[in-house]
């Protein structure tokens, strides 16, 4: 099998989750943990060298507040869960803004946990705009992602058909894969189906 070095998870569709099983909206973000915990394993096991998951935009930060405390919460959780494996992670987004936690300050600098390894990115109170410098007052022309791979594949739930602005330069020459299934209702077969697809896809780079 042709295993792509750097997969992007899309984890959509928590709300719509809750909403289908009787909830609140907000109460759909935590039960995404524990498929996020299961595709770092599988990707671990399968040779992935690299993993970014999509925590919450900018954007998403204008939900109603118990909206976003409960999916920041989300967020801090699955860092530290993450904290706990072999890997060698990394929170970035915009951590000088005040929606940004300040328990995952110490994460902004690439770290190794455990014996280290795949190497995992968690996009927090993350923007492409804040990401490129767009709206600095003195432009600088690294990018903020810069420690972060080019991303071979991107795989979103939920059965939105768009990026919402994941990583607009390392994806720039991605695979993207959208499941129908809310990330909440997370298969290992999703996964699976997204590398078969993967296998027949015609990658040039360009050339």
């Amino acid at each position: 099998m042709r295993m792509p070095k750097h997969i992007g998870i899309i984890p959509d569709g928590n709300r719509r989750w809750a909403v289908q099983h009787g909830m609140g909206k907000e109460h759909g973000y935590a039960y995404g943990l524990n498929p996020g915990i299961s595709v770092f394993k599988l990707c671990q096991e399968l040779g992935v060298e690299e993993l970014t998951f999509y925590g919450f935009t900018v954007d998403n930060t204008k939900r109603p507040t118990i909206q976003r405390e409960k999916f920041t919460d989300a967020c801090v959780e699955a860092v530290k869960m993450l904290s706990k494996e072999n890997a060698e992670l990394l929170v970035i987004g915009n951590s000088t803004s005040k929606m940004f936690p300040p328990e995952l300050l110490e994460f902004t600098t690439r770290r190794t946990f455990g014996k280290g390894g795949m190497r995992v990115n968690f996009l927090v109170n993350y923007s492409w705009e804040w990401d490129l410098g767009l709206r600095d007052k003195t432009p600088n022309m690294a990018i903020r992602s810069q420690d972060i791979s080019r991303v071979d594949l991107v795989i979103r739930w939920g059965g939105r058909n768009r990026l919402s602005g994941f990583l607009p330069i390392q994806s720039v020459y991605s695979d993207f894969y959208f499941i129908d299934e809310l990330w909440p209702d997370y298969q290992p077969e999703h996964l699976y189906a997204a590398l078969k697809w993967y296998q027949v896809q015609d990658i040039t780079l360009g050339g």
